[in-house]
């Protein structure tokens, strides 16, 4: 019973280690206190966030090189550059790009930002060469709109020394009192999918730059 007793009590002390210790710091992984702090494009979507992340990542090379990446991506497109075996096993039909493909770069505001072939986010903002922002919300269901608003933001900030900063954001608003319920374990996932798609963007741009 001992090993059964220390797995229940390891279970119900998990949420706890998780709130105290591990949420702060996935939320903001790889960022510094600036990038944490200071507003980014599509913060005014939602000014008041009921949960927020920001992640970042070094990339050696120019903000032009690492745009067309960003530019790009979506299902059915470039896939996020993350685990697509895990994101095909619920359908997504995800399939990583390692090159740039010229019909892709055209986004615009109002077009389409796939996550799987039945569930898309809306582009709302594009400043080529900078930043990319995407909203929307994942439904419940086809009766049950999602339960929070969501943006993300994708930016990619030269430094002028042939390296960048590429930051990506989420906001959510909750529009339910359960909301939290579905954001909270989300954020868990999207924290270990968004370092796999920064380093994959990263990756690619710099290989990218070695090529020319």
């Amino acid at each position: 019973m001992r090993p059964i007793r220390r797995l229940l009590t390891f279970a119900a002390a998990a949420p706890t280690v998780y709130f105290l210790f591990l949420r702060q710091r996935q939320l903001g992984w790889g960022s510094t206190e600036d990038e944490r702090t200071r507003p980014l494009p599509g913060d005014e979507l939602i000014p008041e966030p009921d949960l927020e992340a920001t992640r970042a990542i070094d990339v050696h090379a120019p903000a032009d090189e690492v745009w067309p990446w960003i530019a790009q991506m979506g299902q059915g497109r470039a896939a996020l550059y993350s685990y697509e075996f895990l994101e095909n096993l619920i359908g997504c039909k995800m399939h990583n790009a390692d090159r740039i493909v010229e019909e892709w770069q055209d986004v615009r505001p109002g077009d389409d930002f796939r996550l799987h072939p039945d569930v898309s986010l809306d582009v709302v903002t594009v400043e080529p060469g900078r930043a990319l922002v995407v909203r929307g919300g994942v439904p419940m269901s086809d009766e049950a709109p999602a339960p929070y608003d969501f943006v993300w933001a994708f930016v990619v900030e030269d430094r002028g020394d042939g390296t960048s900063r590429l930051i990506v954001r989420e906001r959510y608003a909750y529009r339910t009192r359960w909301a939290p319920f579905v954001v909270e374990p989300v954020q868990a996932v999207s924290f270990v999918m968004t370092q796999k798609m920064l380093r994959g963007i990263r990756d690619r741009a710099e290989r990218s730059l070695q090529l020319v």
